[in-house]
């Protein structure tokens, strides 16, 4: 079987959420395996994107979903139930990739070990910010310099560990929890990482082994027996599951946060923005910028001007938007602005 591009385009924006949206929390974060999550504004629009009816406080006081550091050594937001069987499929080959950054730091394999017990004594009944552990760690003879990678590199090693994860943040800033103690109930599925090809394919509809192996991180090698395992059904050069429904509508219009999942989900990205605009979406150095999704499509980006009153939502497309795609990204603006508790405009 084959699909055209916009047929294509359509089924992977449907396996988002993109096209019939969630109203909860947890079913968004489940059905597209991980929300990329090193920056919380930007998770939440993620999960804005793909909801309807929610608000921000709705992503940040919710206990299902935890962020932690996974895919790519990065923080992601995962289902809180899901997080002991990813911790000890990615947790293992993070620590050990970063060991030698780690020495760099002065986090030596004896510090650290140090440390994590230290941490274990800190945290029982708590959330602690970095600050809170650093001084905590302090009282006890270990001193980092608070202005250096180091304590967030102790942090990630402990996460890894799987001895903390991220609780609730306080304000601005992100707290640390015993990950035993914040994780009430637990899945563990036979095959992890067939289980996680399986859950890519579920939320990114047709694709390859190659891109899972970009989205998640591990081995190619690994990548492909698990999409062996689950036998696919072949879709020109790609693969679906065989429940997967290929053929959706079309996709509205929508506005994507930063790093949205979207976009970091494949390995080659030609698809969904043409290549000839795509510095404009990935100007280097990781940043993916708030991206204007039409009918699937990347068509321009987009940032926010905001005053005491409203805030604007100013687009900046790659070629004239017809009326009545301006018509549809409106109410998305509307939509934008009632989640953030903020009254918000569109500027094009």
């Amino acid at each position: 079987m084959t699909l055209s591009d916009d047929d294509l385009r359509a089924v992977r924006a449907h396996a988002q959420l993109l096209t019939v949206p969630a109203t909860d929390v947890l079913t968004v974060v489940g059905s597209v395996a991980a929300v990329q999550a090193q920056s919380t504004p930007a998770a939440r629009l993620a999960i804005r994107a793909r909801g309807r009816g929610l608000t921000a406080p709705d992503v940040d006081t919710s206990h299902a979903v935890t962020r932690t550091w996974l895919m790519r050594k990065t923080l992601h937001l995962v289902p809180t139930a899901d997080l002991r069987w990813l911790n000890r499929l990615f947790g293992p080959r993070n620590a050990q990739a970063g060991q030698g950054r780690r020495r760099q730091l002065g986090l030596t394999d004896e510090l650290c070990e140090l440390a994590l017990g230290k941490i274990q004594d800190l945290l029982p009944g708590k959330a602690l910010t970095r600050q809170g552990i650093l001084d905590g760690l302090a009282a006890e003879g270990i001193t980092l310099d608070a202005k250096s990678q180091a304590p967030a590199h102790l942090l990630a090693y402990a996460a890894n560990r799987g001895l903390v994860c991220r609780g609730h943040d306080a304000g601005t800033e992100p707290t640390y929890v015993l990950l035993d103690e914040w994780v009430a109930e637990s899945r563990t599925p036979d095959e992890p990482d067939t289980e996680l090809a399986r859950r890519y394919l579920t939320a990114y509809g047709v694709a390859t082994a190659e891109d899972f192996g970009a989205w998640s991180g591990l081995p190619l090698s690994l990548c492909r027996k698990a999409f062996t395992a689950l036998d696919p059904v072949p879709v020109g050069k790609r693969f679906a599951l065989s429940e997967t429904e290929l053929s959706a509508p079309p996709c509205p219009p929508r506005l994507l946060g930063a790093f949205d999942t979207y976009l970091l989900g494949y390995r080659d990205r030609g698809l969904l923005v043409d290549p000839a605009e795509a510095k404009r979406v990935n100007s280097g150095g990781g940043m993916i910028a708030p991206t204007v999704l039409i009918d699937g499509r990347i068509a321009g980006t987009w940032h926010t001007k905001r005053t005491a009153k409203l805030t604007k939502v100013v687009v900046e497309p790659f070629a004239t938007l017809p009326r009545s795609v301006i018509a549809e990204l409106e109410p998305e603006v509307d939509e934008y602005g009632r989640f953030l508790g903020e009254t918000a405009v569109l500027v094009i």
